[in-house]
C-alpha cells in the first residue's frame, strides 16, 4: 500500500497545471495555448513566462489551457472554460486567435473580461477586422529580428543558407523577408560578389514537426546548405534532427533556443515574456481595465523597444567571427532609423547580390 501511495503521489506531482481546472479553486489570469504547449520552446513558452512571472510576482493566481483541438470553435470554448474558472484576464498567444477573439469580444458575459491577443488582431473569417475596447493587440517587428540573424551569419561566414518557414502567415513572412534582407545587407557590407550568398526558402504550412519536413531538410543539408533558419514552432525540431545527422546548424526562433541544441547558432527572439509582462502591469495599473491607449489598439513592438533580437548570453552566443559588439552596432543602427527593414509581406524583397531559391 505504501508503495502505491508513492507512486500515486508522485503522478500527482506531475499532473500539468490544466489539471487544477477539476477543482473548485479559480485563476485570476489566464492563458489559453496556440497549437502545442506551455514547453514548446518557443511562442506559447514565451507568453506564458510572461504570465507567470508576472502573476507571481504581484500575488494573482494564473493557470493556463489548452484547447481540445485546433479549431476557432475550441478555442472559444476553451476562452470560455477559462472565464468559468475565473479568469478576468485572457492571454492568447498567436494568430490563430484572431477568429476567437472576434467572436468572444463583444459577448454580454465577456464583457469585464480583458484580452490581450499577440501576434494578430481580431478579424470575422471574411477578414473584418474589429478590436473592441476589452482587447490589446501586440504585434512584432519579426523582420528586423529576421534582419538580425540573416546579417550575423552571413557576417560570420556562411555563404548557403535557408529559411524553413511555418505556415506562410505575415509574422513568419516577416521573419523571412527580414532575414532574406540582412543575408543581402551582410553580403553588400563585406564586398561579396553577386550569387556568393545563396538561400533556399520554403514554407512547410505547418507548426510542428514531422519527418516530411526533416527529409527536406536532409536534402538541403546534403546538397551544401549550412545553416537553415527553422521558423514556425515545433517546426525547429525537423531541422535539429536533419542538422545532426549532416553536422549542419539551425537558427531558432521566437525564444533563445540554444538549450535545446549544440547546432542552434543563433534565434531571432521576440520580447515575448517582456510584452506579456508590461501589458499586464499597464493593465492593472488602471485598475484591470485596459488603458485608453490601449484600449481596442494595436502595439507593434521592435527593436526600438527592445522587444526583438539576437541573444547575446555567452552560452547563446555561438559565432565564431561576428562579435557582440558589433551586433550591438546594427541594433543601435536599426533603432535610430539608420538601417530600415521593410515589413512589405505583398512581394519578396528586391535583393542586390544573394541568390534566393523560393520553393513551392
Amino acid at each position: 500500500m505504501k508503495k502505491f501511495m508513492a507512486i500515486a503521489l508522485v503522478v500527482l506531482m506531475a499532473l500539468p497545471v490544466f489539471a487544477a481546472c477539476s477543482n473548485n479553486e479559480t485563476y485570476e489570469i489566464a492563458l489559453v495555448t496556440d497549437v502545442g504547449n506551455i514547453d514548446d520552446k518557443s511562442f506559447n513558452e514565451g507568453a506564458w513566462n510572461g504570465v507567470k512571472e508576472y502573476a507571481e510576482a504581484n500575488g494573482i493566481s494564473y493557470n493556463y489551457y489548452r484547447p481540445s483541438e485546433d479549431t476557432t470553435a475550441a478555442r472559444v470554448e476553451t476562452i470560455a472554460t477559462a472565464v468559468e474558472k475565473g479568469a478576468k484576464v485572457v492571454v492568447c498567444p498567436g494568430f490563430l486567435f484572431e477568429e476567437a477573439i472576434y467572436q468572444v469580444q463583444d459577448m454580454e458575459q465577456y464583457a469585464n473580461v480583458q484580452f490581450l491577443l499577440l501576434d494578430g488582431e481580431p478579424h470575422d473569417a471574411d477578414y473584418n477586422y474589429k478590436t473592441g475596447a476589452n482587447v490589446h493587440c501586440i504585434l512584432y517587428q519579426e523582420e528586423q529580428a529576421g534582419f538580425f540573424a540573416g546579417y550575423a551569419a552571413v557576417m560570420d561566414g556562411y555563404r548557403s543558407l535557408g529559411f524553413l518557414g511555418g505556415m506562410a502567415v505575415p509574422a513568419v513572412q516577416r521573419f523571412g523577408y527580414g532575414f532574406v534582407q540582412g543575408c543581402d545587407a551582410a553580403a553588400e557590407a563585406l564586398g561579396l560578389n553577386a550569387n556568393d550568398v545563396t538561400i533556399k526558402y520554403w514554407y512547410s504550412g505547418v507548426f510542428s514537426a514531422n519527418d516530411d519536413i526533416k527529409t527536406k531538410m536532409s536534402g538541403w543539408y546534403t546538397e551544401g546548405v549550412e545553416v537553415v533558419f527553422a521558423c514556425g514552432g515545433g517546426i525547429y525540431l525537423s531541422a535539429v534532427q536533419a542538422a545532426t545527422e549532416a553536422n549542419g546548424k539551425v537558427i531558432g526562433v521566437d525564444v533563445d533556443q540554444s538549450s535545446e541544441s549544440e547546432l542552434i547558432i543563433t534565434s531571432a527572439m521576440k520580447g515575448l515574456t517582456d510584452s506579456v509582462k508590461i501589458a499586464l502591469t499597464d493593465l492593472y495599473a488602471n485598475e484591470g481595465k485596459w488603458p485608453e491607449d490601449q484600449a481596442g489598439k494595436t502595439a507593434t513592438l521592435g527593436a526600438a523597444q527592445n522587444c526583438v533580437g539576437l541573444p547575446t548570453a555567452e552560452g547563446s552566443w555561438r559565432f565564431n567571427t561576428f562579435t557582440v559588439e558589433q551586433y550591438n552596432e546594427l541594433f543601435t543602427k536599426v533603432v535610430n532609423g539608420e538601417i530600415v527593414v521593410s515589413a512589405d509581406v505583398s512581394a519578396a524583397p528586391a535583393v542586390k547580390l544573394v541568390s534566393v531559391d523560393y520553393q513551392a
